[in-house]
């Protein structure tokens, strides 16, 4: 079956309440995990690090009344499948990524749809602007600048914020020990410092993020998406350099942030 039917746990149920619902649709990844709930034209909501589609549930409510929300969580993280690694990891390509989000658009019925990605999930749209243009009425990436263009101009100040880039990426098992060895004090801080001054992340979202990270495929997942962003997707990127994006885009940054 290419939908089945899931089940919000509780606390993604007291994060989202009670209009959303979760589905598991198939694509290139297995059965991908997705929150959805709304009524309008569709909009498809991506995720960060080390985040899941989670991070969308303060925004959730006010926009299920103006769109109908799909709320994935990418290949590699939360609930969704966490394909096996590879030598060239192509299995956590941000090519792939966007054609797992693609196929389960279609499947669900949307063949043309609003777009908006945060951090990791930036990266996935950049990408699905760039194969699918067909598929997007507009789309919006935030917090970011393309994966090419951080690694060419990396300085000390970048490497210094985004440390965990280049942790990330080291090869043999070693991010995912050590990280493993103590989730909780690793996403307290990755999330330290991360929220506009008087804001925090809701308890609850921290709790669901840990759940997650307690699952050693979602650290060595996230740790793929790293990898590949490091390897498979400049290659991509590179051959992609002097492409534009033709659908309408909407880029947005922190004011207080580092990009």
């Amino acid at each position: 079956m290419p939908i089945t039917t899931a089940t919000l746990n509780s606390t993604q149920a007291q994060l989202f309440g009670s209009t959303f619902e979760a589905v598991r649709v198939e694509c290139g990844a297995g059965p991908l995990y997705v929150v959805q709930g709304g009524t309008g034209p569709p909009l498809l909501l991506l995720h960060g690090y080390p985040q899941t589609g989670v991070m969308w549930h303060r925004v959730a409510s006010a926009l299920a009344t103006r769109y109908r929300l799909i709320i994935p969580d990418l290949r590699g993280y939360g609930d969704s499948p966490k394909p096996d690694s590879q030598p060239d990891h192509a299995s956590y390509a941000k090519r792939v990524m966007a054609l797992d989000v693609a196929q389960i658009m279609s499947t669900l019925g949307h063949e043309r749809f609003y777009v908006a990605g945060h951090d990791r999930g930036g990266r996935v749209t950049h990408r699905l602007a760039l194969d699918h243009p067909d598929r997007l009425v507009a789309a919006c990436v935030m917090d970011i600048v393309p994966t090419l263009h951080a690694f060419e101009t990396t300085d000390k100040a970048l490497a210094s914020a985004y440390y965990h880039w280049f942790f990330l990426i080291q090869p043999n098992g070693l991010p995912e020990q050590l990280i493993g060895q103590d989730p909780k004090f690793y996403l307290d801080h990755k999330f330290a410092g991360g929220c506009a001054p008087g804001s925090s992340l809701a308890p609850a979202a921290l709790a669901e993020y840990l759940r997650c990270f307690r699952n050693p495929d979602t650290i060595r997942g996230s740790c793929e998406d790293y990898r590949a962003a490091a390897s498979i997707d400049l290659a991509h990127d590179r051959a992609d350099r002097t492409r534009k994006i033709e659908t309408p885009l909407l880029v947005l940054w922190g004011e207080q942030a580092f990009v």
